[in-house]
C-alpha cells in the first residue's frame, strides 16, 4: 500500500513498515489532493477515502490517503470520481476561512495519523498487506 500525506508523524510512523510505501510531501491539503490525483491519472486506485474522518478540510492541514503500490490495468474511474469531487470539497471549504494554530498542529497530525492506521488494521484485516503483523495490534506509538 502506498500512502501519499503531508502528515510528518505518519511519515515518522511508518518509514520502516514493510508493507505501507510513505510517500511525503510538505503541500498544502488542496497540494496534497491534487497530487493524489496525478497518481489516480497513472492508474493507481483509491484504497481510503480522500475526506475520510468528520475533520472538516478547513479544520486541517494534514491528510493521509492510501493507494494501491502499483499502477493498475486501467484508470479506475471511481477513483478519479472520487478525489475529483474531494477537491471541489475542499476547495468549497476554502472559502471558509479558519486560522489554525500552531499549537494545535500536533493534535491534527496525531488525527490524521489515527485515522491512516486505522484504514491499515483494516486493509491488512481483509487481505494481510505482506508485513503487517496480526489483526488488532496497533502500530500507534505511544508519543
Amino acid at each position: 500500500m502506498k500512502v501519499l500525506t503531508n502528515n510528518p508523524k505518519v511519515l515518522e510512523q511508518f518509514h520502516s513498515y514493510p508493507a505501507v510505501t510513505v510517500d511525503y510531501r510538505a503541500v498544502s491539503l488542496h497540494e496534497l489532493m491534487v497530487l493524489v490525483r496525478d497518481f489516480v491519472h497513472a492508474r493507481h486506485r483509491l484504497l481510503t477515502h480522500p475526506l475520510s474522518g468528520s475533520v472538516k478540510p478547513n479544520e486541517t492541514l494534514y491528510k493521509s490517503i492510501g493507494l494501491t503500490e502499483q499502477p493498475e490495468d486501467q484508470l479506475c474511474l471511481e477513483s478519479l470520481n472520487l478525489i475529483e469531487q474531494s477537491i471541489s470539497t475542499v476547495d468549497r471549504f476554502a472559502r471558509i476561512r479558519k486560522d489554525i494554530k500552531e499549537e494545535h498542529h500536533q493534535d491534527l497530525q496525531l488525527v490524521d495519523l489515527t485515522l491512516i492506521s486505522s484504514a491499515i488494521d483494516s486493509l491488512a484485516a481483509a487481505k494481510p498487506l505482506p508485513g503487517t503483523p496480526p489483526s488488532g495490534s496497533s502500530r500507534l506509538s505511544s508519543t
